[in-house]
């Protein structure tokens, strides 16, 4: 199995912080990036290699590349996605599909949570092909990427689903087994190629549509940040220290 980070995204929020520099290398803890919260929990989990989407200042992480794999005792990959200032995300993770037969324990570029989340989730392997962590603690609103679930596997993943009905957020932390690498592949596929401005979890929902096994993985009551503003990135660094 390798770990792989979803890193590719401008952060346009973020300006000027990321006028020449992509979220990911966002420092969180001293000098300690949210790309290292990822990679270090990667790590700690015991896995020895690592892949990372990018795409918006991309020179900027091929010159980081050897720190962070001394750092982190990591062989990294980095693999460029040209349409990452032009499309969504389906088309970064789409990007990768030759590692999913490997086995993925996957990560958005953006999200600063303790290494219990990548815990987590391999203790679940085997409830699904796909298994997604998910936040049961907290009540949603209208931005979160909520889910439902019936009978154990996920039914709908969207943000525009109704929070009161909701079984948890996505927290953007996913497992994906070898089995599932051919059916979500195509199934990244046929979502990018319906509306390139789709999330890989419209993949996630076109799988599980398919009658792909879409389990979700509850990471009980845990600090998380999903980065996308300067209020999130101030909540980041509250939460990275004790990460």
């Amino acid at each position: 199995m390798i770990g792989m980070v979803l890193a590719a995204g401008w952060g346009s929020r973020l300006a000027p912080l990321t006028d020449a520099l992509p979220k990911t290398l966002l420092e969180v803890d001293g000098d300690r990036t949210i790309l290292d919260v990822a990679l270090g929990n990667l790590k700690h989990v015991g896995l020895d290699r690592a892949v990372v989407v990018t795409g918006f200042q991309h020179d900027v992480l091929v010159e980081r590349r050897a720190a962070l794999e001394r750092r982190h005792g990591l062989e990294i990959e980095l693999l460029f996605n040209p349409k990452a200032l032009e499309w969504n995300n389906a088309y970064s993770l789409w990007c990768a599909r030759e590692h999913f037969a490997e086995g993925v324990l996957m990560a958005n570029g953006d999200t600063v949570h303790p290494p219990s989340v990548e815990e987590t989730l391999l203790a679940a392997r085997g409830a699904g092909d796909v298994v997604i962590a998910v936040d049961q603690s907290h009540e949603m609103g209208d931005e979160e990427m909520k889910v439902h679930v019936r009978d154990g596997l996920l039914d709908r993943i969207n943000k525009a689903l109704d929070p009161a009905t909701a079984d948890g957020e996505y927290i953007g932390v996913t497992l994906i087994e070898p089995a599932a690498a051919q059916p979500l592949a195509d199934a990244l596929q046929a979502t990018w190629e319906r509306d390139p401005s789709l999330y890989y979890e419209d993949g996630f929902q076109e799988l599980a549509d398919r009658g792909g096994r879409v389990a979700i993985a509850p990471i009980g009551v845990v600090e998380w940040v999903e980065v996308d503003d300067h209020a999130d990135l101030a909540r980041a660094r509250e939460v990275a220290c004790r990460c």
